[in-house]
C-alpha cells in the first residue's frame, strides 16, 4: 500500500483519482491547497506527493516544503487544455514527473509503484525509530 497525497483545486479530477488509486490498494489523501497539504503530510508523510502544476507555479517554495516519507517523490499534474506555467529550475530538479491527468493515470500508478519498489530495495522504508521498537516489545 502506497500513501499518496493529491493536492489541487480540481475536486472532480482528484475524486476520480482517489477512487482509482484506492481500488488498486493505495491510500490516497486529498488536500485542496498547499497549506492543508503540509499539515496532512506532517502527520503522515506520503510516499508520493501529486501536486497541481498551477499551485506549484504560484508557491514553489511552499510545495518543496511538503514533508515526504524517506525516499518519497513529488509529481506535478495539469489538466488537458490547461495553460502551461513556467517553473523554477529548483522545482524541476525535485520532480519525478509532470503528468497530464486524467489521461496519465496509468503513468501515475506506474510511478508510484516505482517509488515504492525503490524504497523497498534501498531499505528506506524500514522503521528505525527506537520509540516504536520499544512499543513492540512484550
Amino acid at each position: 500500500m502506497t500513501h499518496i497525497l493529491l493536492v489541487g483545486p480540481e475536486a472532480p479530477l482528484l475524486e476520480g483519482l482517489v477512487q482509482s488509486l484506492a481500488a488498486l490498494g493505495h491510500s490516497p489523501v486529498v488536500a485542496l491547497n498547499l497549506h492543508e497539504a503540509r499539515e496532512l503530510a506532517s502527520q503522515h508523510p506520503p510516499l508520493v506527493g501529486v501536486v497541481s502544476r498551477a499551485l506549484a507555479a504560484e508557491a514553489s517554495s511552499e510545495m518543496l516544503g511538503i514533508p515526504l516519507a524517506p525516499g518519497g517523490a513529488l509529481v506535478l499534474y495539469h489538466s488537458v487544455g490547461s495553460q502551461p506555467s513556467t517553473l523554477p529550475p529548483a522545482l524541476l530538479r525535485a520532480l519525478l514527473a509532470d503528468l497530464t491527468l486524467p489521461l496519465g493515470r496509468n503513468r501515475l500508478v506506474a510511478r508510484g509503484a516505482h517509488v515504492r519498489d525503490r524504497v523497498a530495495a534501498t531499505g528506506r522504508g524500514k522503521v528505525s525509530d527506537s520509540s516504536e521498537a520499544i512499543e513492540d516489545r512484550p
